[in-house]
């Protein structure tokens, strides 16, 4: 181990575990890590201000962990974080009243149509190829679609 890190004061060590876990979770994003981050630098902070065993420390470090996961829980639930498009990442959702082009004609309720560049499969009512369709709804990564 290098000598550097063995004679690390144990309050620098907090502060760097909390800005390594913030960075994390900009990383790997979850808000999670954020509140063990800052339960680590809270705890580097004490431990700078006030001399205390390392036992005691991850006491510190345990314990306030518990109370930032559970505070911030707590505040999501009362002030759940909304967003403007809530179909981002739910591009069947995005196609919801698109009219298509049937490229594989629909027998028995299944088919393909055209959506961009692509094709997509699709389920509703026999249409012959080359119909146009309009989507209502998606299940999964398929389309719900009826006759124009």
């Amino acid at each position: 181990m290098p000598d550097w890190l063995t004679n690390m004061e144990p309050h620098w060590a907090w502060l760097s575990l909390g800005v390594l876990l913030a960075a994390a979770e900009i990383v790997m994003p979850g808000f999670f890590l954020i509140w063990i981050g800052a339960a680590a630098v809270v705890t580097g902070v004490i431990a700078w201000i006030v001399p205390l065993s390392i036992p005691f420390q991850l006491g510190i470090f345990a314990v306030l962990s518990f109370v930032a996961l559970y505070s911030g829980r707590r505040w999501l639930k009362t002030n759940p974080i909304t967003t403007t498009d809530p179909n981002l990442n739910q591009r069947g959702h995005r196609l919801v009243g698109e009219v298509l082009t049937v490229t594989k004609a629909i027998e028995d309720g299944r088919g393909r149509a055209k959506v961009g560049d692509g094709e997509w499969p699709v389920r509703g009512p026999d249409v012959a190829e080359g119909a146009k369709v309009r989507v209502v709804s998606a299940d999964g990564g398929l389309l719900v679609v009826e006759a124009v």
